[in-house]
């Protein structure tokens, strides 16, 4: 049998949430994330339901990677600003975000990050529409493309906000 196996998916950066379900029913059927890199995951066979997964857009810090542990769990690796953790399900409940302001602002994180980089696509775009090679499109197809995921970063945080209204 088997024990390791590879596969490569692509997830848009709204879909952080998709990932982490996906990666959890992986580990549901018995397969565990062991390793992640561009577009590819590494896992290995575990007990069918033996962890829990999380991910976050978060600085890989030395001293979050250590208090992650404390708790805990196990630092998996991490993907561009994305960092990959697990922990054992018997071990309890395993929640990256406590409450509705700290999901809140991981969407913050992940909209200034997307915020920058769209800036300096539509910058360069701008700039290289007046070059001879003519190549600034790329550079503005790739500005609306971020502009998308943009917006539905922030259709995510207005619905976390009306929620956080109810319970107030």
């Amino acid at each position: 049998m088997e024990n390791r196996r590879i596969i490569r998916k692509w997830f848009w950066v709204w879909e952080f949430e998709k990932e982490e379900e996906w990666l959890n029913e992986m580990a549901q059927n018995g397969w565990v994330l062991d390793k992640v890199s561009f577009l590819t995951y590494h896992f290995v066979r575990c007990e069918p339901g033996e962890y829990t997964l999380r991910l976050e857009m978060h600085g890989a810090e030395p001293d979050y990677i250590d208090f992650m542990r404390e708790t805990g769990a196990e630092y998996v690796g991490r993907m561009a600003a994305w960092i990959y953790f697990r922990k054992k399900a018997a071990d309890g409940a395993f929640d990256l975000f406590s409450d509705i302001d700290s999901r809140i602002s991981h969407l913050n994180r992940i909209g200034w990050m997307l915020s920058c980089i769209c800036g300096a696509n539509l910058v360069i775009g701008i700039v290289n529409s007046f070059s001879p090679a003519r190549i600034g499109w790329i550079n503005l197809l790739c500005s609306a493309l971020l502009s998308y995921c943009l917006g539905r970063i922030h259709g995510k945080k207005e619905a976390l906000e009306r929620e956080r209204l109810l319970h107030e």
